[in-house]
């Protein structure tokens, strides 16, 4: 899974990158820093502490992710 979420602070965006498959969990702030996680479990708490609706052009989006990584999550958790 692949989100990119536009920043009202940059003209570049936030991105976030789940590939549970090769076991990548990455995201992209506004400022260009990055993060990398060792599940969809501690990125998703990450993107909920220090992300918020506010901080994007269309709150929408940011909402959509949070409910799509915590589908993520519980599908997961089923499977095992």
């Amino acid at each position: 899974m692949e989100y990119t979420l536009q920043s009202i602070d940059s003209a570049i965006p936030c991105e976030v990158t789940i590939d549970d498959d090769n076991g990548r969990y990455m995201l992209r702030n506004a400022d260009t820093s990055g993060e990398v996680f060792n599940s969809a479990s501690e990125l998703t708490q990450w993107v909920q502490q220090h992300w918020n609706e506010q901080q994007f052009v269309n709150p929408e989006e940011f909402r959509q992710l949070v409910h799509h990584l915590q589908e993520f999550i519980e599908q997961k958790k089923r499977l095992t």
